[in-house]
């Protein structure tokens, strides 16, 4: 362990070599730190760096099969009749009418996206907001998803008039295709959010959502709805990924169902103990169960090295996870400013409201900080090769090690998007009395202001550097984990883990620097 220390922490004096003081213009007024960027990345590298330390010295092989507890919230009525009965009668039709609401107020509404209720509610409250729910509690999308919930209704009514049919044409899934077409869907989402000029149009939103719709249900009349949503909705896809970092889980253990699923539960081996988070046993289940259970830990996987990695498809999806929500917080620094107005400058003849210079910045940067990303890793991940000597390939290595960057991401996201949430976020209350921007006031909040006093840079700012110093801590924590149970050699899975622990301390302090241009100055 004392070979490992000294190296540990030669990564966090590299990392700091680059980093100057932060200089920004945040959301209203500034914060001055109280000591310089430099000590706070330095202390938030250094946690990072004690916790390897700490866990590698602490945590033994047995914490790496570790079935970790859990508690069955259906064991009490009243969460049963909650959250088992009330929450999806309720969270379905809410669902509809949101998806709806946004459509007719995009299409319909005022053009002033500040007076319209399609923007805040599709950028704020349910891409970031629901993230963050998702994140923490659960995935709730699961249930308020309303194209899942509008295709189910389509197939009952085609039951009762057809019954025995099935409505559309169930074809097999290439499983060539992995789930590439919701990686290519999000890469679209993410590049209108961070590239595209006209993302807050409303009517702009509401076309987007209607092409979304019509891709989604030409997916599943043609694959199927199971199959399409594992594959296919972006959404779907994104929100199973991020609430693996959940308290809550659904859970079958009747091995009879899974036989029955068309997913990969049939493939589980035989002492998994039931499958975890696969919706469609759960609907089939006579009694599912709704655990508790610690964070984090839906991503800790405890099988051999080869049997649970995850497929190329994935592994991208994960990585431009990190990528994009990077670039979104990088793009509202002074430096990336800079680069705009290069773009604006020699590329004038593009210069219009729907296509210019900066639309051309954002998506090359939006395309390099994706593939510089996935580079990075690839990179950290062939020293992790040579460090253990070629016994593990770099392939095998990268993608048994993905789910270790899941936290690194939440971790950011929330740092970089808590008080966009809780300012913007505010727009919703008055929009839901007046949502076209008519002058309504239908639930008497129409008058409501815009509190934008409720957060202060200096809140955000402690917030920012707790939630990332936290973030790459279980990281730290899942990557050695998954160490222990690839390498028998205690030692060897230590020393793996270094050129990993590289690439998170770099990240953290990148990541401060980041998120303090805006806030500092």
């Amino acid at each position: 362990m004392k070979r490992l220390i000294i190296p540990a922490l030669a990564l966090v004096a590299l990392a700091l070599l680059p980093l100057r003081a932060a200089q920004a213009h945040g959301f209203g007024d500034r914060y001055d730190l109280p000591i310089p960027l430099s000590f706070f990345a330095a202390g938030a590298a250094l946690a990072v760096v004690l916790s390897f330390v700490f866990l590698g010295g602490v945590v033994k092989e047995t914490a790496a099969r570790w079935d970790y507890p859990r508690l069955d919230l259906f064991k009490y009525s009243w969460a049963n009749l909650l959250l088992g009965k009330a929450a999806p009668l309720l969270l379905k039709p809410l669902g509809v009418l949101t998806l709806a609401l946004v459509v007719a107020a995009g299409l319909f509404g005022a053009l002033d996206p500040s007076r319209n209720f399609a923007p805040p509610m599709v950028w704020v409250i349910w891409w970031v907001g629901l993230s963050f729910v998702t994140a923490l509690l659960g995935n709730l999308w699961e249930t308020l998803n309303p194209w899942k919930t509008l295709f189910g209704w389509a197939e009952a009514v085609y039951r009762r008039l057809r019954p025995g049919k099935t409505l559309g044409l169930v074809r097999d899934y290439p499983m060539s295709w992995g789930v590439w077409p919701a990686v290519a869907l999000f890469f679209a989402f993410t590049w209108v959010e961070n590239a595209f000029g006209e993302s807050a149009s409303p009517q702009f939103l509401a076309w987007m959502v209607l092409a979304y719709s019509a891709v989604t249900w030409t997916g599943m009349f043609i694959f199927g709805k199971r199959q399409w949503l594992r594959s296919g909705e972006a959404f779907a896809v994104v929100f199973s990924l991020i609430s693996r970092f959940a308290i809550t889980e659904v859970r079958v253990t009747d091995p009879e169902v899974c036989r029955r699923c068309s997913g990969d539960c049939r493939d589980l081996p035989p002492t998994q103990s039931g499958c975890v988070n696969c919706y469609e046993c759960f609907s089939m289940a006579p009694q599912g169960q709704l655990n508790l259970r610690p964070p984090a830990v839906g991503l800790h996987h405890s099988g051999p090295a080869t049997a649970d990695q995850i497929p190329g498809s994935m592994l991208a999806l994960v990585v431009l996870l990190l990528a994009t929500v990077t670039f979104d917080g990088f793009s509202a620094t002074p430096e990336w400013a800079v680069v705009q107005l290069q773009f604006l400058i020699n590329f004038p003849r593009v210069a219009s409201g729907l296509f210019s210079g900066a639309v051309v910045a954002d998506t090359l940067g939006l395309l390099a900080v994706a593939l510089v990303f996935a580079g990075l890793y690839w990179g950290f991940c062939y020293l992790m090769h040579q460090t253990v000597g070629r016994r593990t390939s770099v392939d095998e290595l990268v993608r048994a090690f993905a789910y270790s960057l899941i936290p690194i991401a939440l971790a950011y996201q929330f740092a970089h998007y808590l008080s966009f949430l809780l300012i913007q976020g505010q727009q919703i209350i008055p929009l839901v009395s007046d949502p076209f921007g008519r002058g309504w006031d239908l639930l008497g909040t129409a008058g409501y202001k815009v509190n934008i006093r409720i957060v202060n840079a200096r809140f955000v700012w402690i917030f920012a550097v707790l939630s990332i110093v936290a973030g790459h801590i279980v990281a730290v924590y899942l990557a050695h984990l998954r160490s222990l149970v690839m390498y028998s050699d205690r030692r060897l899975a230590l020393q793996s883990q270094l050129p990993l622990l590289g690439l998170m301390v770099g990240y953290t302090v990148i990541s401060l620097w980041i998120v303090s241009r805006p806030i500092t100055s």
